[in-house]
């Protein structure tokens, strides 16, 4: 070839706004009833996934090899990510926990030797959707806005950007800084929140 054919052509990358569970979102969807058991299984591996911080990929290789134990007795999650081959250390919390020993004798774990049932990408988003309209969410459940609350939930709590980088896997913590922005976000609203509320009273004054 003589001449590029993409020689012209430019690309851009437009800014992306990432979903992600309020806490109180994250606790409603915890602590719902849910007595379709193919959702169930959804709500908790997506659960496991906001506690976490884990991919979706991960989470579907999880082994029991991938759980260790330190000298205190805390059990720590102990992975490498497909993505980046970054290793993952997180700490397992009583809640991730709780939903692991749900599985702990499903017949699908034992054959495949894996902590959880996880089922295919396409089908957890589509389920995904019908758990929001049961617990009343409206935002756009998928498997990657599990990765994006625990995330967000880490910087919210006062996690700095490394310790939320190490726990994310991410091989540079400017992707990680994604999380502090929202996080700077969702100050600024809150403050703009309460002008508001003293412009209502000086209006009514």
């Amino acid at each position: 070839m003589k001449r590029d054919p993409f020689a012209q052509i430019r690309f851009h990358l437009d800014a992306v706004e990432r979903e992600f569970l309020e806490k109180q979102e994250l606790k409603t969807l915890l602590n719902k009833n849910i007595s379709v058991p193919r959702l169930a299984q959804i709500r908790d591996i997506f659960c496991f996934c906001c506690l976490t911080g884990l991919a979706f990929s991960d989470v579907k290789q999880l082994k029991s090899e991938h759980l260790v134990t330190d000298i205190n007795g805390m059990i720590w999650i102990r992975k490498t990510r497909q993505k980046t081959k970054n290793m993952c250390n997180i700490p397992l919390l009583d809640e991730a926990q709780k939903i692991l020993d749900r599985y702990k004798d499903h017949p699908y774990c034992q054959t495949q030797g894996v902590l959880l049932p996880v089922c295919s990408n396409q089908k957890m988003n589509m389920y995904l959707k019908e758990l929001a309209d049961i617990c009343g969410i409206r935002k756009n459940l998928s498997t990657h806005c599990a990765r994006h609350t625990f995330g967000t939930m880490m910087m919210t709590v006062g996690a700095d950007l490394y310790t939320t980088c190490k726990l994310m896997g991410h091989a540079d913590v400017r992707t990680t800084q994604i999380y502090a922005k929202i996080v700077d976000s969702k100050k600024i609203e809150a403050v703009d929140m309460v002008d508001r509320m003293f412009e209502r009273e000086e209006a009514t004054d």
